[in-house]
């Protein structure tokens, strides 16, 4: 018998992850999918949608920027009021935002069942509002979806047995066939007349490195003195922390550092597959290096994912200008990948346990 099942998402990675399952799911379940409103951006556009074959959200609850504790609020209330007229069977979140978190939340006070993809990450770095939203979420969801084997011991150690299953990670699923996609589809290396492997890739958007002056400083400064071509697209809340700090000035006389707008997903995918190396704080972006087959050196201290460091293939500097310039010039992974993230199958693993169940 079919299944009523209402997914929400509110971050463009998070619809990006849904696309295999929303997949696999529309094939047998009905699926009614919820956008927060949480990120919004101009490739959150009918073109992104129709560019990756993603689902066209249900509704948008348009709830926008705010605070962390209003955005969660005014999510719960919007989310609750809608659950309770769709009365579905089950909740699905991803991830680690705040809709993932305003979501299992709504659901647990209206008694509906909830499963988490993405169960068991951590970083155990308890500043990071992420880190809140994944532990609070694990507690809350009925069936917890882990991407790898150590999301798994976490839950363990955590004493959370019952309801976890290992899945794979539906970004592996998502990788695979967007990077094909990307190939024939974007043509950003021509645009912006790049060879492959003749360029770094820099993302920086995390509080912790945007918000500290010193931070930011010592980031831009060893991508300056890298020498190397850099790539950078930059997120609208860095630049307003660099051109507040001045730091403008010096990427302007720096032609090697080249700032370009944020850009469409397939054009990342492009970028980060065909990068001599990249330099980011964001998780994803570590994952998708990983998987691309990109060395990896990450502006943290911790990530959570750990098996990119171990295989060698992702290198913890923080915001050390040291660190980073040492990791651009020397870094290179000195084995292969081992099989942490699944077989690409990821999203057809959690309908079959959702069928079972």
């Amino acid at each position: 018998m079919p299944l009523n099942i209402v997914t929400i998402v509110g971050a463009r990675p998070q619809f990006i992850k849904a696309a295999p399952v929303s997949a696999q799911l529309r094939s047998r379940h009905r699926e009614y999918l919820v956008h927060t409103g949480q990120h919004y951006d101009a490739n959150m556009s009918q073109l992104f949608f129709d560019e990756l074959g993603i689902p066209q959200p249900d509704v948008n609850l348009e709830i926008g920027s705010a605070a962390h504790g209003e955005q969660t609020a005014q999510m719960l209330v919007a989310i609750e009021r809608l659950l309770d007229a769709q009365k579905p069977d089950l909740v699905l979140v991803y991830g680690d935002t705040n809709s993932t978190l305003a979501g299992a939340l709504a659901a647990a006070k209206l008694n509906i069942a909830v499963a988490h993809v993405e169960a068991g990450l951590r970083s155990f770095n308890r500043r990071m509002p992420e880190e809140i939203n994944r532990i609070l979420t694990d507690r809350i969801a009925r069936y917890l979806f882990c991407p790898t084997q150590t999301a798994v011991d976490h839950l363990h150690n955590e004493g959370v047995t019952a309801g976890v299953y290992l899945s794979g990670d539906v970004m592996y699923d998502a990788a695979l066939h967007f990077a094909a996609v990307a190939e024939s589809g974007s043509t950003i290396l021509e645009r912006l007349r790049l060879a492959e492997r003749s360029y770094l890739l820099a993302t920086c958007h995390r509080p912790q490195n945007t918000d500290d002056v010193d931070a930011l400083r010592a980031i831009v400064q060893a991508l300056i003195d890298s020498g190397e071509h850099v790539v950078f697209p930059v997120h609208p809340r860095t630049r307003g922390f660099m051109q507040k700090s001045g730091l403008m000035e010096l990427v302007r006389k720096a032609e090697h550092l080249r700032l370009i707008d944020p850009v469409g997903y397939l054009d990342m995918v492009q970028l980060e597959r065909h990068a001599r190396k990249i330099v980011t704080d964001s998780g994803g972006v570590q994952k998708e290096a990983y998987f691309y087959k990109t060395p990896c050196i990450t502006l943290r201290e911790e990530t959570e994912w750990v098996e990119t460091v171990a295989d060698g293939w992702n290198i913890l500097v923080g915001a050390r200008q040291d660190k980073i310039l040492a990791a651009i010039r020397d870094f290179a992974p000195q084995a292969g990948q081992n099989n942490h993230y699944g077989d690409g199958r990821a999203s057809e693993k959690i309908i079959r346990y959702l069928n079972e169940i």
